[in-house]
């Protein structure tokens, strides 16, 4: 199966109905075409399609080729001055802001990231964009703690090997959270992180879990209950997400550019996923195939 989802590439050919796109235009892709026929797609929400087709995802090839067909509406022209590298980066920013949408942030909150990869790292930046007047990143790897703090965040915390009420306790003091953190997103999908977000929660406070991990874990109920908070899961992007990554991008409110840490040719795209697997880096583009 053909990998890859974040992609962005120039238009060869254009369909007869085609009125938006010729050739030549450069384009951000959005790697999923839901069916637009059911509730969910009528409603807004084509991420919860039941028949969508998204790129590497079996049974459907992703964009890591020389070509790729995708309908005009899920292709987003880059203004001149957006290159194809910053269109690329478009589908973690939108995942970004679907997730940051889910929690329903408000100007002056308090906001505890949980994962500092390329979708973390993201989240903190849209957060940041909507007013959060604080932004603490979580992470094992300080390297990459150290990139988010330039990056978006206001402080970090290197998670540390105790319960999950005490790093929560941690946090909650070394950032003078009060009675603890207005919003958490969990983009990590790590058991540990999941305890250690619910108990940072103050009372009332929302969490999205964006990040996946085991399907099921031991998970602090009584918290969630006691405090009353409000649980939102969140999957890829729903309608107006990816235009909204655009429009960050294309004003310079989150610069992506500063993510990606290096451009590898196709042929070395094995030692890429490779890099990655093992925390070197950021975030690896690879180029397409000549």
């Amino acid at each position: 199966m053909v990998l890859g989802h974040e992609s962005s590439g120039t238009v060869i050919e254009v369909g007869s109905a085609v009125k938006s796109l010729k050739k030549g235009d450069r384009v951000a892709m959005e790697p999923g075409v839901p069916c637009r026929r059911c509730d969910r797609c009528k409603e807004g929400f084509y991420n919860l399609c039941f028949d969508m087709a998204f790129a590497a995802t079996p049974p459907f090839d992703g964009t890591l080729a020389k070509y790729y067909i995708l309908p005009e509406d899920f292709c987003y022209k880059l203004p001149d001055h957006v290159s194809l590298e910053e269109g690329a980066l478009l589908e973690p920013l939108a995942v970004a802001v679907h997730i940051t949408r889910q929690s329903n942030i408000k100007h002056g909150d308090s906001v505890v990231v949980f994962g500092a990869g390329p979708v973390g790292i993201l989240c903190a930046a849209v957060a940041k964009s909507l007013g959060a007047s604080k932004i603490v990143a979580v992470d094992i790897q300080p390297n990459r703690l150290e990139f988010i703090k330039n990056f978006a965040g206001t402080s970090t915390y290197l998670s540390q090997k105790i319960s999950a009420q005490d790093n929560a306790a941690n946090i909650i003091r070394e950032n003078d959270l009060g009675s603890g953190a207005d919003v958490v997103i969990d983009a990590s999908g790590a058991e540990p992180s999941i305890q250690a977000a619910i108990h940072v929660l103050r009372m009332g406070g929302s969490y999205v879990q964006g990040g996946m991990g085991g399907d099921e874990i031991t998970f602090p109920i009584l918290a969630a209950c006691t405090k009353e908070i409000t649980i939102r899961g969140s999957f890829r992007y729903k309608q107006g997400d990816y235009k909204t990554a655009l429009e960050l991008v294309r004003t310079g409110t989150v610069n992506v550019k500063e993510v990606i840490s290096r451009t590898v040719k196709f042929e070395d795209a094995l030692q890429a996923f490779e890099d990655i697997r093992d925390g070197k880096g950021i975030k690896v583009l690879i180029a397409g195939p000549q």
